[in-house]
């Protein structure tokens, strides 16, 4: 008698979490609007620190599969805190850093809450009142279904490879079960990412979004210490050795053995970590500054020598570090170059990095051998 209790009472929940899509959802009222002045530097942040990746018309997937941020079903769902932490703080693990002052990025809180609320206000649309509560599914189920209808793009293990990854961390602990099947239900508009509503039956829906959420158990997030960002001084690596004498291919790449080679051959460089500098601080190849894409490249002229081998590289792999070699052969540097498998391919090839605690992630470039 009991355990057809607890049957009954599991299927009534799966039907309400089922039935949760067919209803006309509660409208929200719209988040704060912004000043004139606000909105005016919200939109100069945008163009400033995002649109490389996501577009300057927020279409997204510029550069490293980044998302859409002009989607209908993300900022009906997703304001604020969908949208301000993967800002604030990145997703570990991706080419998303944080541009969080108090991670090591360039903006205040203050900046940031305002650049979520622009992009709402660009967006146009109407917010819903999605629930707290878990999803309920069968989570073997929404492998199989995961496997066969989204693992092309978001990976098998949901680590990203055409599409954001699923499986990360700091994304499942930010957001909600209802946030995530109501992706999956209704899509991202004009982009890649198609509605679900008309080609899973709802319960597939909740046994989807119920095995994503299974990949979350035993995620914590921990403080990060900001490692002492180095000064223009400090720009040259080996400053009394010979420079490197690197092969590079015709549009100025350099290998990952290549460098490896020649920082433990200890020669003389600048190498250049383009990305935000919350990221450098998470991991960075040894010998590194952190010089983002967005940084015054009128004034960094004035410190950056022309005399010496710039290597460049980013997460994109290559198209932060290419924007900044562009801009700086627009400025007479000749002697540039770019690692042709970013800093990820890097760490694949089990290189080693640098982490903000000063411990290295593998092996010491003095001692190691590849």
């Amino acid at each position: 008698m009991l355990i057809n209790r607890i049957v009954l009472i599991t299927l009534a929940l799966l039907s309400l979490s089922s039935f949760a899509q067919n209803v006309e959802r509660e409208k929200l009222p719209p988040p704060r609007e912004l000043t004139p002045e606000q909105a005016k530097v919200a939109s100069a942040n945008y163009q400033k620190y995002c649109s490389l990746c996501h577009g300057v018309d927020r279409q997204g997937h510029a550069n490293d599969h980044a998302p859409s941020l002009r989607s209908k079903s993300l900022f009906e769902s997703g304001v604020p805190h969908a949208i301000l932490r993967p800002m604030s703080y990145g997703r570990q693990g991706t080419a998303m850093g944080g541009y969080l002052d108090e991670v090591g990025g360039p903006m205040t809180l203050d900046e940031t809450w305002d650049l979520t609320y622009w992009l709402f206000w660009q967006a146009g649309v109407d917010r819903v009142k999605l629930s707290t509560n878990p999803v309920l599914g069968d989570v073997q189920r929404g492998e199989v279904v995961y496997q066969e209808n989204c693992a092309t793009c978001h990976g098998k293990k949901g680590e990203g490879i055409t599409a954001p990854a699923l499986g990360n961390q700091s994304a499942l602990a930010h957001n909600s079960d209802e946030f995530i099947r109501y992706a999956i239900e209704k899509g991202r508009n004009d982009t890649p990412m198609v509605a679900f509503a008309d080609k899973l039956s709802s319960a597939d829906i909740d046994n989807v979004t119920a095995f994503l959420r299974s990949q979350a158990s035993g995620w914590k997030q921990e403080t990060q210490v900001l490692k002492h960002i180095p000064t223009p001084k400090e720009y040259i690596i080996n400053p009394n050795n010979d420079d490197p004498n690197f092969t590079l291919n015709e549009q100025g790449y350099v290998t990952s053995a290549d460098l490896y080679a020649a920082l433990k051959a200890k020669k003389r460089m600048v190498l250049l970590d383009t990305r935000v500098p919350s990221v450098w601080q998470t991991a960075h190849i040894e010998g590194s500054f952190p010089l983002p894409y967005y940084t015054d490249f009128d004034a960094l002229e004035k410190e950056l020598p022309k005399d010496v081998q710039i290597v460049a590289y980013c997460s994109c792999p290559r198209a932060a570090a290419d924007y900044l070699t562009n801009k700086l052969t627009d400025r007479g540097y000749l002697k540039t170059a770019v690692l042709w498998e970013g800093i990820f391919g890097w760490q694949n090839l089990g290189y080693p990095v640098k982490r903000a605690e000063g411990i290295n992630d593998s092996k010491e470039l003095s001692s190691s051998t590849h």
